[in-house]
């Protein structure tokens, strides 16, 4: 649904012009630009295409049938209708996005964006292809019960992916006191560090008041160079293998569990936990 939310003929220019700015920006700086990288991102971006329109469409009607079930409509044109629907939008977004962090489950899909070692512009283009079956979806499917319709959540939901794009950057730019309030270059550059210090921050799309509220905020450092890419995951530049690689590792260690509670138990448990299979008493003593 994420690459679906983010395609326009004029966006895409806007985003085409703006990667060329930056790597010409990354190689008179002295930055480089890992040409390898970026060709795994444009091969994830393609594959995208079909499994975006499949999203749309069977989500998409997931969220029809909750419109028609759902017992209160807020007016669109009502300038309210959309000022709480943002507020709502952010609020479940950063919800989804702490459990694509937390829970093993919706991380073997999202892992894909965090795979890229260096931070560009382009790297915010780097989405996994398999959003239906991780199911975050699922997070907004209360707004739109709640009554904001379907239209105003996918509208918001896109304007707050286009607005992320601008903060996968290695350019140091501040926005000043709008710090506090909005997520910034600074702070998602943090989100995305495999170091211990920058592990879980950051979840925030447009603004970054829920992290400072429930405590997942975590500012940048001068000390503490941002590593990117992901902990413990050698690179991979095949997008097909990287697409499915954590589906796989995950998969297997569910089959290798000690039946369907334990099995649930390493879904649903945060990426780089070990949950061994349980051994009888005589195997552990044998």
């Amino acid at each position: 649904m994420e690459a679906l939310l983010t395609r326009s003929p004029a966006w895409l220019a806007v985003v085409l012009g703006l990667v060329l700015v930056e790597v010409v920006w990354r190689l008179r700086s002295g930055r480089g630009y890992d040409r390898r990288n970026a060709l795994t991102t444009l091969g994830l971006a393609a594959g995208n295409i079909p499994a975006a329109l499949l999203n749309g469409i069977l989500i998409g009607g997931v969220f029809a049938f909750a419109w028609k079930i759902a017992p209160f409509h807020f007016p669109l044109d009502d300038w309210r209708t959309w000022a709480a629907g943002f507020v709502s939008v952010e609020f479940a977004y950063y919800w989804f996005h702490r459990a694509s962090h937390r829970v093993r489950w919706l991380w073997a899909t999202h892992a894909v964006h965090h795979s890229p070692e260096q931070m560009t512009l382009l790297s915010s283009l780097r989405l996994g292809w398999t959003n239906l079956l991780s199911a975050g979806w699922i997070f907004y499917v209360p707004l739109v019960l709640a009554g904001f319709a379907p239209k105003l959540v996918v509208l918001l939901l896109a304007l707050d992916l286009r607005y992320q794009f601008f903060l996968h950057t290695e350019a140091k730019l501040r926005l000043g006191p709008l710090e506090w309030l909005l997520n910034t270059p600074s702070h998602h550059r943090a989100h995305h560090g495999r170091n211990e210090a920058y592990l879980d921050c950051n979840y925030g799309g447009v603004v970054i008041a829920f992290d400072r509220m429930f405590g997942t905020f975590r500012p940048e450092r001068t000390d503490e160079p941002v590593e990117f890419g992901l902990k413990e995951r050698e690179p991979e530049g095949n997008p097909v293998r990287l697409a499915f690689r954590e589906w796989r590792l995950l998969l297997r260690e569910m089959g290798q569990a000690y039946g369907v509670r334990h099995a649930i138990r390493i879904a649903f448990s945060p990426p780089g936990s070990i949950v061994a299979p349980r051994v009888s008493t005589i195997e552990a003593m044998s």
